[in-house]
């Protein structure tokens, strides 16, 4: 009879992120742990004649100072985004490229929709003045692997890069699949997570067709609200959210802080509709519970969730109905996409990172914009304001079109 393996956790060793909430994760955190109206929603003068004219946008981030004019030029801003973050988390993890063993260094990162923008500015400028104004950049400046690309040239590392794309479950997929890779020995340190920026017409629009998004172009900032009794959609946003993951005996070798652990992951498939989770939620049930299997915990050790929460009708109400029938009433549930918007392929990353630091302060951030709780959601949704807490174990959950469902569990 073989012995049961022993769960692996990867040591989270850095934390890199730049959000509609604050550039830096320091910002970031503090922005989110506070009861306040959410900054960053901005009317975009592209978007005036959709439902919809508003978005979650990074203020005050030079990418061009951050970065140099030589360099952001090689990138689309989803690539940007991905690449300041990298650099914190890799100051964060204490890590120097210059002495590592590059060739065991993977970067896993996700993104829904790559460089949409660019395609959109390009497609009008072929429309307008033929093809020979289409930029030669094109393919190399918006494909979903760009970021995880920008993100080795700039840091030298030559391990495995992938780019991951499964809708709004591209960030936690992301993190998933490199704590695969650490497990399996493929490589000693992953720079994980998602980065997203998509001002585009085209998916404003197609967001309005399907009613996914938020209307409430009077008062932008509270559009988002999820698990409230009178959510109507989410607002999008920009941003990336990265994890520096160590083998732990390399992280000890080096004796490295180590922020958490990535202890479990699961993922699933819904097979069931282009846009509309399953009903029943069977398929981010299994992927959650495919992740407790994996970290070796029981749902009574899980304190807190970050979930989703993208405040859409259908997705709060089926993730909290999960939620309560595989881990019970007591973890604290939050979603902090009120704060930072929900940046799609990103999300994960961002949230991931959020779940981290909720870890280390023992504080759940509130569920900005909630005013009154629909009666649908039978889980322990903080909100008004932080709430200080003992656990050692979070989850992440992310669910994204066509079915695309992911999990994480986290421990102190």
């Amino acid at each position: 009879m073989t012995a049961r393996q022993e769960p692996f956790a990867a040591a989270v060793t850095g934390l890199g992120l730049v959000t509609a909430a604050g550039v830096g994760a320091k910002a970031t955190w503090h922005a989110v742990t506070q009861d306040t109206v959410p900054g960053g929603v901005t009317h975009q003068e592209e978007l005036t004649d959709l439902p919809c004219d508003f978005m979650y946008t990074i203020a005050g981030l030079d990418t061009t100072e951050l970065l140099g004019v030589a360099t952001q030029r090689l990138m689309d801003r989803f690539a940007q985004l991905a690449v300041i973050a990298a650099r914190e988390a890799l100051l964060d993890a204490g890590l120097d490229p210059e002495s590592w063993d590059s060739s065991r260094v993977a970067v896993v990162i996700g993104s829904a929709h790559g460089g949409l923008p660019f395609y959109d500015q390009q497609h009008v400028a072929m429309a307008g003045r033929g093809a020979r104004r289409v930029s030669p950049k094109l393919a190399p400046l918006t494909v979903v692997n760009s970021a995880a690309s920008s993100v080795c040239m700039d840091i030298g590392a030559h391990g495995p890069s992938l780019g991951v794309a499964t809708a709004c479950s591209s960030g936690t997929v992301a993190l998933g699949t490199a704590h695969q890779l650490l497990r399996a020995g493929v490589c000693d340190i992953a720079l994980a997570g998602g980065a997203e920026s998509v001002l585009s017409r085209l998916l404003i629009a197609s967001a309005c067709q399907m009613k996914a998004v938020s209307t409430r172009r009077d008062d932008p900032a509270t559009a988002c609200r999820p698990f409230d009794a009178d959510r109507d959609g989410f607002v999008v946003g920009e941003g990336a959210g990265l994890l520096v993951l160590e083998r732990p005996e390399h992280a000890r070798a080096r004796h490295a802080p180590v922020r958490a652990h990535l202890r479990g992951y699961g993922a699933s498939s819904d097979a069931y509709a282009a846009v509309a989770p399953d009903p029943e939620g069977k398929g981010i049930e299994r992927a959650l519970r495919t992740a407790l299997a994996d970290a070796g915990v029981q749902a009574g050790d899980v304190g807190h969730v970050n979930a989703h929460g993208t405040s859409t009708v259908a997705n709060d109400h089926i993730e909290a109905a999960v939620l309560q029938r595989v881990l019970g009433d007591h973890p604290l549930v939050t979603s902090t996409k009120a704060m930072t918007g929900h940046a799609l392929g990103a999300a994960g990353g961002i949230e991931a990172a959020l779940t981290v630091l909720a870890l280390e302060q023992q504080l759940v951030p509130p569920t900005a914009n909630l005013q009154v709780l629909d009666p649908r959601i039978p889980v322990d949704v903080v909100h008004k304001e932080a709430r200080q807490a003992a656990f050692d174990c979070a989850v992440k959950t992310s669910l994204g079109f066509g079915g695309h469902n992911a999990a994480l569990v986290l421990t102190r």
